[in-house]
């Protein structure tokens, strides 16, 4: 009997739907060999439609049938069982995935008001990009020149350097007489050759794999810049139907939450870093500006970040005098109570609503985990789980 074919120049989905068998799949197409199998294949042929080309969805399973819940149980320590073997194996890869994602997260507010403003979604992504690119460049640009004259002071001051630290009554002298700073550094060009050699290795690595990390985390956080809405819309169709609506209202609160903190989080870093650098330079303190970056930089990490950012910087002003390293350290426990109280309430602090408490153990929980980066991310994830735990748990349990 032959199967009767479509018209030249239709799609495969017609042709599929005249026999219910695909043409590009186990050819020659033989019903009397697939019995069974040719019998489904001609009903398949009756539900497919131009509308609904894999036919409309079937009964449910019941699953409350006794093989089903056995199977569940089974796959539930089977997944239980991969998902820990998948975080030992590829921890380092995953922590790198969400760290992207957490960051595209953080930039969509910026995308999405380009979008609103006329930009195209493609290109609200490269400007934003571009422009994380731009402040990144200008950054070394300034850095690079101060990190040369800085370090080429600190070598011409080196010989003074030294002869206060054979002073037994100068700072750095005492120093020396405490930790025998002097006979460490002199014993240095004695090592032998392989030690150094396996050390300067060792730091070619990890500054190759931090760089080869942050090519991975920028390329990952452009694609999921590009594909936010579809991976919002995806992540939306995990939800039953009937729950739907109200996850959509709390996810994108959630979303809405980690771009506040993030673009407020480096708003309020720009922040401390100008106002170091201003009040280095008027006390004469040296290393202003690159004292000044490391402080930005430090003041991301919530709570503890500015704190040693503080010591850091008033060890370097004792150099200058003892009323310069005091008067730093009272500048920086005023402008800590002036970020805490002022600044983090007023650009972050509506968009997160998380209360001190909560903000410290999360930080010092997310530190212990994952070092920096958890302490980075701590915040939104403790004020997601605080909505959820409002919207959700609460009145469930106030249900009981």
């Amino acid at each position: 009997m032959t199967e009767p074919r479509s018209p030249a120049g239709s799609s495969s989905h017609d042709e599929q739907r005249v026999s219910g068998h695909h043409d590009l799949i186990a050819q020659p197409h033989e019903p009397g060999l697939e019995g069974p199998i040719a019998r489904a294949e001609a009903i398949a042929s009756t539900i497919s439609s131009a509308q609904q080309p894999m036919g409309t969805l079937g009964p449910r399973f019941n699953w409350r049938a006794p093989f089903f819940v056995g199977m569940a149980a089974t796959a539930g320590v089977a997944v239980t069982v991969a998902a820990i073997w998948l975080f030992l194996t590829a921890g380092s890869v995953l922590v790198l995935i969400g760290l992207a994602l957490f960051l595209a997260v953080g930039m969509e507010p910026a995308v999405s008001w380009l979008v609103r403003h006329g930009f195209a979604r493609w290109l609200g992504v490269l400007t934003v990009l571009l422009a994380i690119l731009l402040a990144i460049g200008g950054f070394i640009a300034a850095a690079v020149p101060a990190l040369v004259s800085q370090g080429g002071q600190l070598v011409a001051s080196a010989p003074g350097l030294l002869q206060q630290a054979q002073d037994h009554n100068s700072f750095i002298g005492q120093l020396n007489d405490r930790f025998q700073l002097q006979d460490k550094l002199q014993s240095l060009p004695s090592t032998s050759s392989s030690t150094i050699v396996d050390g300067v290795l060792g730091a070619g690595e990890a500054v190759f794999g931090a760089l080869a990390d942050s090519v991975i985390v920028l390329v990952l956080t452009a694609y999921f810049l590009a594909d936010m809405p579809r991976i919002r819309a995806m992540c939306y169709r995990l939800v039953p139907h009937s729950r739907r609506p109200r996850a959509i209202l709390i996810g994108d609160d959630i979303l809405a939450k980690v771009g506040g903190y993030v673009l407020g989080n480096l708003v309020i870093s720009v922040i401390a870093g100008v106002l170091t650098f201003v009040w280095l330079i008027a006390f004469g303190v040296p290393y202003a500006f690159l004292l000044a970056i490391l402080v930005a930089l430090l003041d991301l990490v919530p709570v503890v970040g500015s704190t040693i950012a503080g010591i850091i910087v008033a060890a370097v002003a004792f150099t200058v005098s003892l009323p310069v390293c005091l008067a730093t350290i009272a500048f920086f426990v005023v402008y800590r109570f002036a970020e805490d109280y002022f600044l983090v309430p007023r650009i972050i602090g509506k968009a997160v609503q998380v209360p001190a408490l909560v903000t410290v153990v999360a930080v010092l929980i997310g530190a212990a985990l994952l070092g920096i980066i958890g302490a980075l991310v701590a915040i939104p994830i403790s004020a997601a789980l605080l909505l959820i735990a409002r919207e959700v748990l609460f009145p469930r349990l106030d249900q009981v």
